[in-house]
């Protein structure tokens, strides 16, 4: 199936690597030019040069972190300086530390706000003027599936990702009459530096190992193992893409059917 991305403008924040770097790269094989993103300039600028040696030369590398208020329109106005507008709109962070409540004060939670909320804010306003002059405008938001079923010992992802959840839904709403789709992926237990981090944290307090608490994460999915990032991917390329044109508003698990809800 011709998923219709030749030649469409595209951002992928957070797409040095993981779950962000998937999607540019599957996006820049379907024919899309490209704008990454990262905070390490020099990572950016290997990952840049690996998608033009592997894809194609429409790769822009836009140095910077998410969590800035002033990255937002920066990276945006580059992106449009160079290719003339925008198209599509992945907005993508890491996720906030792992512990308990109690552990958390004032300052953590403003973090953990600015990481996994107001940076989807701050570049959805600045994009969707320019999206309104697209014919085929899309925005993807990552999440994870800790808003549907929340996940033990991370409450700062499972309380502050809910709300860029309910950002998603509302704007899908409002925004239909411009012709803007909104979904988010709500990815589960997938294959990235994060899931190693959140895994080794896990083996330190059962004092187990990396691999021991992977296969155990993995044991409960349907499938019996963990996602790739392609798989990831292929499902957010799709969502983007003039191929959904009918979709929006969609919270989409990629988890392997490990969430338990019927809804």
């Amino acid at each position: 199936m011709d998923l219709g991305l030749n030649g469409k403008i595209a951002f992928v924040a957070g797409s040095s690597r993981g779950l962000g770097y998937a999607a540019a790269r599957l996006l820049a094989e379907e024919g899309a030019k490209v704008a990454i993103n990262g905070r390490n300039q020099e990572k950016l600028h290997q990952t840049q040069q690996r998608l033009q040696s592997e894809t194609h030369p429409d790769i822009l590398a836009i140095s910077g972190d998410v969590t800035d208020p002033r990255f937002a329109s920066q990276c945006i106005q580059q992106i449009t300086n160079t290719w003339g507008g925008l198209d599509i709109l992945i907005t993508n962070a890491g996720g906030p530390p792992s512990g308990a409540f109690e552990q958390f004060d004032d300052l953590d939670w403003w973090n953990a706000i600015e990481l996994s909320f107001l940076s989807h804010v701050r570049l959805i306003r600045v994009a969707i003027p320019y999206l309104r002059k697209s014919p085929h405008p899309s925005v993807l938001t990552i999440t994870s599936i800790s808003v549907k079923q929340p996940i033990p010992n991370l409450i700062l992802s499972n309380s502050v990702r809910a709300a860029t959840a309910g950002l998603t839904k509302s704007l899908a709403l409002e925004l239909g009459k411009d012709n803007i789709r909104f979904n988010s992926i709500l990815p589960g237990w997938t294959q990235t530096e994060r899931l190693d981090q959140l895994m080794q944290a896990r083996a330190d307090t059962n004092q187990t190992s990396l691999e021991e608490e992977k296969r155990k994460q993995a044991s409960e999915s349907p499938l019996g193992r963990l996602c790739t990032t392609e798989e990831f991917a292929r499902a957010a390329v799709f969502l983007v893409s003039p191929a959904a044109s009918y979709i929006t508003g969609v919270m989409l698990n990629v988890d392997g059917g490990s969430y338990k809800g019927l809804l």
